[in-house]
């Protein structure tokens, strides 16, 4: 089910948002934003992957061998 969140934005905001549907062909403003969402949740998924790959290769890493490992 969907939920409706109205949200304001100055008139600089609304046409560079009218711009990047245009170009990206987005039909609604709900499918942009929508994607914009998706776009930053990925993102921070990577930069937290990148992270642990870093953790990882300086050594600070804990093999798992079973899920009471994590506790």
């Amino acid at each position: 089910m969907r939920q409706v969140i109205n949200i304001s934005l100055p008139k600089e905001l609304v046409r560079a948002v009218e711009k990047l549907m245009k170009e990206e062909k987005f039909a609604t403003r709900s499918e942009f934003f929508r994607d914009l969402l998706r776009m930053r949740i990925e993102g921070k998924i990577l930069r937290e992957l990148a992270e642990s790959r870093k953790e990882l290769a300086m050594g600070k890493g804990k093999l798992l061998r079973t899920l009471k490992d994590l506790g």
